[in-house]
């Protein structure tokens, strides 16, 4: 399954895509600053001639030096820092082997398997069913689980779930997904904070119409840089592709070599997925994130429908013959018959 989905191809491109976004880093915040800049001209006042762009201009060229410094820095923040702000951020708290030995023993007997070193623990108190992993690097690298998904799945499919995670470190997704998270997190920031600051302060309106007017064109023409630097960082995110998803539920499943416990995993956290308060940023980042209706459309994640029909199809998995969480599937409107077929197979005749 695989080889199917390019699986030595992708971790090659998700390198490539690691360069690219970092370097677009750097391009949206130059572009973000332009903006502030001229918005900046805009609401100040200050007399709006043809000379104002090469004035803009000046200001940007000083404030390069600055502004490539302060990105680089949050970037290096991220790599160094980024496991515990996300611990923070989610309320997760890491575990040893004598806290959870059972866990523990099943992540390290699957990391033997690959001949991989094994990543550190955390636990996420929530009902939710999920996982995720962070880091980007062995030093770093930790599969976080909530209490949820512990407590309502068997051994065998939270193994298939840390599998996920594991090959999710091993083909080099997580480091990718917290490269597109630094990048999101800092340019959305900054811009909320100009639009704040540009809806409290207004324009300042020369007494001369022409000259209020050129103000007003200034800030409408920072102001879209701004959106435009605002909307690619949210298309980082979003442009992602799916099949990170399908190639870890493939390595899982060459893991464990047990489609069944994968295919029961993802009926049982369908619908349940959802950790309230965490950041969309990391829900990205976890083993479902709950497409659903029209949003299924820009979501990080296919389906778990489309998980499980590649499961069956590609790994030669079975569903099984009841839904391990049959209120749950009625919620869903995506899926697929064979879904609905299998919840009536266990029913009482």
């Amino acid at each position: 399954m695989g080889e199917a989905y390019g699986l030595y191809g992708h971790i090659r491109n998700n390198k490539i895509r690691s360069g690219f976004l970092i370097a677009g880093l750097f391009v949206l915040a130059y572009l973000l600053t332009f903006g502030v800049i001229l918005i900046g001209y805009g609401m100040s006042g200050y007399r709006v001639g043809s000379y104002v762009m090469w004035e803009t201009w000046r200001v940007f060229l000083i404030a390069l030096p600055f502004v490539t410094a302060g990105t680089a820095l949050w970037v290096l923040i991220g790599y160094r820092f980024n496991v515990a702000l996300i611990g923070k951020m989610t309320g997760s708290e890491p575990v040893s082997q004598a806290d959870n030995p059972k866990l523990y023993r099943m992540l390290e007997n699957l990391c033997i398997s690959r001949g991989m070193p094994t990543p550190k623990l955390a636990i996420l108190q929530s009902d939710a069913l999920n996982a995720f992993a962070s880091g980007v690097n062995e030093k770093q690298f930790t599969v976080t689980v909530t209490t949820g998904l512990l407590n309502s799945l068997d051994d065998k499919e939270v193994e298939a779930v840390l599998a996920h995670e594991l090959t999710h470190i091993r083909n080099g997704d997580v480091r990718l997904m917290i490269i597109a998270v630094v990048i999101s997190g800092v340019i959305s920031l900054v811009g909320e904070l100009v639009f704040r600051a540009f809806l409290r302060g207004g324009i300042r309106s020369s007494s001369d119409d022409r000259k209020g007017g050129g103000a007003i064109v200034v800030v409408l023409i920072g102001v879209a840089l701004v959106v435009v630097s605002w909307v690619l960082a949210i298309v980082v995110r979003l442009s992602l592709s799916r099949s990170r998803e399908y190639l870890a539920d493939a390595g899982a499943v060459e893991l464990t070599k047990n489609p069944d416990a994968m295919i029961s995993a993802l009926l049982k956290i369908s619908g349940r997925a959802d950790i309230e308060g965490v950041p969309s940023g990391v829900m990205d980042m976890c083993f479902e994130n709950d497409p659903d209706d029209f949003a299924d459309l820009f979501s990080t994640h296919p389906s778990i429908t489309k998980r499980v029909q590649a499961l069956v199809e590609k790994a030669g998995g079975r569903m099984p013959e009841l839904p391990p969480h049959a209120p749950a599937m009625g919620q869903r409107q995506d899926l697929p018959s064979m879904v609905q077929a299998s919840r009536s197979w266990g029913a009482p005749r």
